[in-house]
């Protein structure tokens, strides 16, 4: 479980370490909204794994 956690949380940080300068320097608000939607979906997904009890 400690392992999925910490996964996840890697997983964050390495996306937001990728897109975050590419939203910063065009400044789109739909470029915001994907991202975010993005975001949203990883952050889903990853709760999900963790409530699973397959591991």
């Amino acid at each position: 479980m400690a392992l999925k956690v910490f996964a996840g949380i890697v997983a964050v940080a390495l996306m937001l370490a990728y897109l975050l300068p590419l939203v910063l320097k065009l400044k789109e608000p739909s470029l915001y909204a994907v991202v975010g939607i993005a975001l949203l979906m990883m952050l889903v997904d990853l709760l999900q794994s963790l409530k699973s009890r397959e591991d």
